[in-house]
């Protein structure tokens, strides 16, 4: 934990302090610490119930809402970089310390994941299962900086392009070793990647044939943060107008999900494979969003209605963690539990409501306790 004025925000090159980013990646992670539940309990309590399952997780192929949630906060990683690459610059760091500082990032997310996900918590390392989504976030968002750091604006877009082009040929070219017949590339019995994951890993998998983190989406999930540091360079351009940088964004993302579409039919939408068509669509998403931000809070300037997610997005990771290591279930029975412990079963999607809402009520007064401190957990 550090405390003080060191946070999240960064500053824009010309254009004062970026007070969005803050808000949007505290409006990506409202969905992980409760607001999912509440959405899909408010939509079963007012007659649309179809509507929330739209927040749930697709089973393999497709797209819903809550797919977008990792791929964003791993694209706004990315978006941070540019502006901290070039404020160490600024203090006389080297690319190499620059390089070296981003690799202790790395290995700490590593670290957390293995402790976020329960077994390395209990010394239980029999079952260690060895990747996870903050894991996946620091190898991917490290390997992302390197290639920032080596190399220029439009290298780094030739080595996006050349890593899903050449991922979407292997992956239709080499099958699992242990495929049955007919197998499809992109189907967890298939793919090379998800054996290799069960091969590595002893078995030791998020699903029995696959695991979500795994080594079938770790290159494409590179280029994830690639396009956020796409879009941060955008944004941190001096001598531009703030119009213009919001044209360019709307122009990556327009141009992201074009791509994308095109390349559904050779490589369909799926995150647990984060396929390069998930890649580009879910870029283009993030793009959007982070746009929709920054035009409202940076340069229009409506900022106070975002005190909620900001408080929320300065301490993502503390929430994130606290919600395993801690636990909010157990908080939100003994502060809320009076609300609906007494309401008759022909009360329940009222009852799943205010369960859901007391449980993000709890998490975000946390939260806001740790802002009040001026206490914010840096990784």
């Amino acid at each position: 934990m550090k405390s003080g004025t060191e946070t999240a925000a960064v500053e824009t090159k010309g254009a004062g302090r970026l007070a969005s980013l803050d808000a949007v990646r505290g409006f990506d992670m409202f969905f992980i610490m409760g607001g999912e539940g509440l959405v899909v309990a408010l939509a079963a309590l007012f007659g649309f119930p179809d509507f929330g399952k739209s927040f749930d997780h697709v089973p393999w192929d497709g797209l819903q809402f809550m797919d977008t949630i990792f791929p964003t906060f791993l694209f706004l990683a990315g978006v941070t970089f540019p502006f901290s690459a070039a404020k160490s610059r600024e203090r006389g760091a080297t690319d190499r310390q620059i390089a070296l500082k981003a690799l202790r990032r790395c290995a700490l997310l590593v670290l957390l994941g293995l402790v976020h996900d329960g077994p390395l918590l209990h010394f239980d390392f029999a079952h260690l299962r060895v990747w996870s989504v903050l894991g996946r976030i620091g190898i991917a968002w490290f390997a992302a900086a390197l290639l920032y750091l080596w190399f220029g604006t439009k290298a780094r877009a030739g080595i996006a392009a050349a890593v899903l082009a050449g991922v979407v040929a292997f992956t239709r070219l080499v099958v699992a070793p242990d495929a049955p017949p007919g197998a499809s590339p992109f189907s967890p019995e298939g793919n090379f990647g998800c054996w290799l994951d069960r091969a590595l890993t002893a078995g030791h998998t998020f699903k029995p044939l696959f695991d979500p983190e795994g080594f079938a989406g770790m290159l494409p999930a590179v280029v994830t943060a690639m396009l956020g540091m796409f879009a941060g360079e955008i944004v941190r351009r001096g001598g531009v107008s703030p119009k213009r940088r919001c044209l360019d964004l709307a122009a990556l993302g327009a141009a992201l999900l074009a791509l994308g579409l095109a390349v559904v039919p050779f490589s369909p939408l799926n995150k647990a494979l984060w396929s390069p068509s998930f890649v580009l669509v879910v870029g283009a998403y993030s793009t959007f969003i982070f746009l929709a931000f920054y035009a409202v809070i940076d340069v229009l300037g409506f900022v106070k209605w975002s005190f909620p997610f900001k408080v929320i997005g300065m301490n993502s990771i503390a929430i994130y963690m606290a919600q395993v290591v801690i636990g909010g279930w157990k908080a939100n029975d003994f502060l809320f539990s009076w609300a609906w412990r007494h309401l008759p079963e022909s009360c329940g999607d009222l009852k799943r409501v205010l369960m859901n809402l007391g449980y993000t009520v709890v998490c975000w007064l946390f939260l806001y306790f740790l802002y009040r401190k001026n206490t914010f957990l840096k990784v």
